[in-house]
């Protein structure tokens, strides 16, 4: 079984695609509405003690979150202790100097707080939407995590590639307080995603997208040791994954199901998949990467994910689809007050 390092803290928090949501009339917030939601939420889960809030780019009618950075940086002046960041953003689509200087701007507006998570983007929509080549998929990300590793020295650099401008002794501005933004690479399924964000140094960010998550623990193992070949101090790893909390298993499940099953059937009718049944719902979260419960049940699930992985790090995607704002509130209430002291006391581990 893997070691969680006891050096690291433990981490926990919370994610969000930026998913339309309900008032408790029923009626779905406009776009303009659910970014100001938003703001609410992140301001929540830093009451309730949480120690991450992220939100993931998607430029879609269902997810309007298009400028991650900007609704941060607005929950940023209303904060003072949680740290704040993508999760994910999608580098292949994007340039890693403007990636790297709206994250620097937001670690100064937040006083250190901000950091980001780059991925290749398992959402297309932005490729077309900015004139890149799906074909072009793979060496895009390599080319672009390349440039931002660089980049992360705040020191003039000097880059050569093929899918973008080179760069002859050119400084980046701004440059953070501490020097060096704090970057995770999220990975799906791809054992090559995580060689290179080993090679790289950068901490992995695993999500969970489906199955027992002891399944994952092939990826988590082969990051220790590719890190340890490459001379590598040992680096955190997160996990990232689905669910929804309240006050009862009933509850939770009952407030979950209808969004979930809807969000459910169009992906898989998308890509040929079969109809998604209130049974496998019920299997997943007893044996797969739901975590959909009452603050204990979630909790004890939690803990055992990080403890098979081996992680120091816990990320909830919370809400799918057009859940009520009230009910998306008391989740993140519910999950820093309760579920994340009870997960450190799973592990053995204080605040």
């Amino acid at each position: 079984m893997a070691t969680i390092l006891e050096d690291c803290p433990i981490v926990i928090g919370v994610d969000s695609f930026g998913d339309v949501n309900r008032g408790d009339d029923g009626a779905e917030f406009s776009q303009p509405e659910n970014i100001r939601a938003l703001v609410e939420q992140g301001v929540q889960a830093d009451q309730a003690g949480l120690d991450f809030f992220g939100l993931g780019e998607h430029h879609t009618v269902e997810m309007p979150l298009s400028a991650p950075d900007v609704v941060l940086a607005s929950i940023a002046a209303r904060t003072r202790r949680i740290r704040l960041g993508s999760a994910v953003t999608v580098l292949s689509s994007d340039d890693p100097v403007r990636v790297f200087q709206r994250y620097a701007t937001l670690d100064a507006l937040s006083d250190g707080r901000a950091e980001v998570i780059l991925g290749r983007g398992s959402s297309i929509e932005s490729f077309p939407l900015f004139g890149f080549d799906l074909a072009d998929y793979e060496t895009l990300f390599e080319e672009k995590l390349d440039l931002f590793a660089k980049l992360r020295a705040e020191t003039p650099i000097t880059w050569t590639g093929t899918m973008r401008a080179s760069l002859t002794n050119m400084d980046v501005f701004p440059r953070t307080a501490t020097g060096a933004l704090p970057t995770w690479v999220g990975v799906g399924g791809n054992p090559a995603s995580v060689m290179r964000a080993a090679r790289h140094g950068f901490p992995l960010m695993l999500a969970l997208i489906g199955g027992n998550p002891a399944r994952y623990s092939k990826l988590s193992d082969l990051y220790r040791r590719a890190t340890d070949e490459l001379g590598i101090d040992p680096l955190p790893i997160g996990v990232h994954s689905t669910g929804h909390v309240a006050a009862t298993d009933e509850q939770a499940k009952e407030e979950y199901w209808p969004v979930y099953e809807t969000f459910m059937l169009e992906t898989r009718r998308q890509r040929g998949f079969p109809e998604i049944t209130r049974s496998y719902f019920e299997h997943d979260i007893e044996v797969g990467s739901l975590y959909v419960g009452s603050p204990e049940t979630v909790a004890r699930k939690i803990a055992k994910t990080m403890t098979v992985l081996g992680t120091n790090r816990f990320d909830l995607k919370y809400g799918m689809g057009p859940m009520r704002h009230s009910a998306l509130m008391e989740n993140l209430r519910l999950f820093g007050t309760e579920v994340a002291p009870l997960v450190r006391e799973h592990l053995g581990r204080s605040a």
